[in-house]
């Protein structure tokens, strides 16, 4: 056999070969860059209020926030484009490769927010030259889940695929935390006419900084996916029809399942802090507070919802979380409207994330490991950046144009159960893979 038609390494032969400390090492890697290129996205939504303010001079704060949060859903809109390029590039030139280059998409996507002018500056072209960075920002990381979580589940064997899995939220909340923190460090150290004038730039210059970090850590992963025969490739298809052609029910129950998982998501780790803000009128900093409560909480539980996933199967742990969740949610947004504070503020962001932790990292599992190798990055990323670019992105907007709509507070948890309700139904006719051989 030829080293062009030669079978990836097995990670566990890999590992074993490097020494037992390599796999954490390589976890770690895999986090942490996952990590930094998710801070640089959702860093974003902390400043939607002030970014309103700066770039789309309105009548009211309420339009101004609209504005802001749909340019933060429009980065979403290039997700299944940046999947399907980049997810393609991770199953044919492999793993390493395709996360080297959405690190480098998100730096200049960074970029763009450090350096552009506002609407007082530039007209127009402000809010133009925003939308621009984050549609570089959203095909990055339309890219970046698919081969990043590829390559846990690669590394992992047949009964902790959720704990390896697990780490792709683990990162993901490892980013609210930070951005949380940024932001809570910021509203301390500047006035607030600071912080609406040039302060809002700095945590995206030091997101740009954290770019290298990230590429350096990442060059000692071992690749878990052989590069592509370019001829055989060929003679097959791409990896996005194959996945069109031999895959559609997976994606189907993949896209519903990731609706559920990412609507919750985004409502209780990002959304909190601009309905508190915008909505219950409640400081800048005290709906920074929920942020980091919940990215803290999600780092904490990650690893615990994997290996129960591990343990008890991947449908059983998300039906049971997501039921808690649909029961919960709509007392707990009516609690918190009807008297404002921070105390009632980070109860909901507890009872919310607990359960949508769980949720989360079931589904990720789930709608990867279905894939097989051969096209599994592109199929992950197909199947999450869909579900994400349309009911994750668009959750903030849609549930403050709700809001307005019906002059309703309780609007995002009923965004929250439809969606929910669905994901339960797509759960149901998954095939559970917990304890399987992955390939």
């Amino acid at each position: 056999m030829s080293a062009e038609h030669a079978p990836a390494v097995p990670p566990r032969a890999a590992a074993a070969a490097g020494g037992q400390a390599s796999l954490p090492r390589k976890i770690a890697a895999i986090t942490i860059g996952n990590g930094l290129e998710f801070f640089d996205f959702a860093i974003y939504t902390y400043f939607a209020t002030i970014l309103g303010k700066q770039f789309f001079p309105a009548s009211s704060p309420m339009t101004q926030l609209l504005l802001s949060l749909a340019t933060f859903g429009i980065g979403f809109v290039v997700r299944p484009l940046g999947g399907i390029v980049i997810g393609s590039y991770a199953d044919r030139a492999g793993r390493k490769a395709a996360m080297s280059l959405t690190l480098w998409l998100m730096a200049a996507g960074s970029a763009v927010f450090v350096v552009v002018p506002t609407y007082a500056q530039a007209g127009p072209l402000a809010p133009c030259l925003l939308v621009l960075g984050r549609l570089i920002q959203g095909f990055a990381v339309g890219g970046e889940v698919g081969a990043s979580t590829s390559m846990l589940l690669e590394y992992a064997g047949p009964r902790n695929r959720g704990f390896f899995a697990s780490w792709q939220l683990f990162s993901q909340a490892l980013s609210t935390l930070l951005g949380s923190l940024v932001g809570l460090g910021l509203s301390a150290a500047l006035s607030p006419a600071q912080l609406e004038a040039w302060g809002w730039r700095i945590p995206f210059l030091i997101g740009l900084a954290l770019i290298p970090l990230g590429t350096y850590v990442r060059r000692h992963l071992d690749e878990t996916h052989a590069r592509a025969d370019v001829r055989g490739g060929k003679a097959a298809g791409t990896p996005v029809m194959a996945v069109l052609r031999d895959h559609r029910r997976k994606v189907v129950l993949g896209v519903l399942m990731t609706a559920g998982a990412t609507s919750s998501n985004y409502i209780a780790l990002h959304y909190l802090t601009n309905y508190a803000v915008g909505v219950l009128k409640l400081p800048f900093s005290t709906g920074l507070w929920a942020s980091l409560l919940a990215g803290a909480l999600q780092m904490v539980l990650a690893a615990a919802a994997g290996m129960a996933s591990d343990t008890w199967g991947r449908k059983r742990v998300a039906n049971v979380a997501r039921v808690l969740l649909l029961v919960a949610i709509l007392p707990a947004f009516g609690w918190l409207s009807a008297a404002p504070g921070i105390g009632r503020l980070l109860a909901v962001a507890a009872i919310l994330v607990v359960p949508t932790v769980f949720i989360s990292v079931s589904t990720v599992t789930m709608i990867t490991e279905v894939f097989p190798r051969a096209v599994r990055a592109t199929g992950l990323s197909i199947v999450y950046g869909i579900g994400v670019s349309i009911f994750g992105g668009f959750a903030q907007f849609l549930s403050t144009w709700l809001i307005e709509l019906t002059g309703s507070r309780l609007a995002p948890a009923w965004y929250v159960m439809a969606l929910g309700v669905l994901a339960l139904w797509a759960v149901t006719r998954s095939e559970e893979q917990a304890g399987r051989a992955l390939d």
